[in-house]
């Protein structure tokens, strides 16, 4: 046997055994993905409406300090009642009620995870899964013998890839 013949062997090898260990975490990375194309709507969202006491007299920014809403600012004052957009906050008494949406908590974990950063405690098996989907984008190339001829179409999928990709990173 060839060394080239060996080495797309080999390829074909680890390529196949790491896909299949690495078929969950893809799954997830998917969906998460998916969802994340929405998080500015409420698709997939649970609505729960809070009711919490905090300090008397807040302002709008320190409201949403106090309740971690961003960028909290008030649309009308009634007497002692602030409303804003998410709810009420009663600055003589200090009582506030909101409504917060959220994933439920499976699909949160799973957005959380695929926007990990290096704060994130298993930050590390990101890592670990970027540089596997980096072989198997390398390994592709190394899975069939240069002359065959489904390398051949495979060259030519692949540079109409890479003109989506740069379609879709310049557009």
């Amino acid at each position: 046997m060839s060394r080239q013949r060996e080495a797309s062997n080999k390829m074909r090898i680890y390529h196949r055994y790491l896909g299949f260990f690495l078929a969950g975490i893809m799954g997830v990375y998917a969906i998460s993905g998916i969802i994340l194309i929405f998080r500015n709507t409420d698709f997939l969202k649970v609505e729960t409406t809070n009711e919490k006491q905090v300090a008397v007299n807040l302002n709008a920014e320190e409201l949403g300090k106090e309740i971690r809403i961003k960028r909290l600012a008030f649309t009308a004052l009634e007497g002692d009642l602030a409303i804003f957009k998410e709810g009420s906050y009663n600055r003589k008494s200090g009582e506030v009620t909101y409504i917060t949406k959220k994933l439920p908590l499976v699909l949160d974990k799973m957005t959380h995870m695929h926007k990990a950063t290096s704060k994130d405690p298993l930050f590390f098996l990101n890592i670990f899964f970027g540089v596997a989907l980096l072989f198997f984008v390398i390994s592709a190339f190394w899975m069939f013998l240069p002359g065959s001829t489904i390398f051949k179409k495979g060259l030519y999928f692949a540079a109409g890839g890479i003109v989506l990709t740069l379609i879709m990173l310049l557009v």
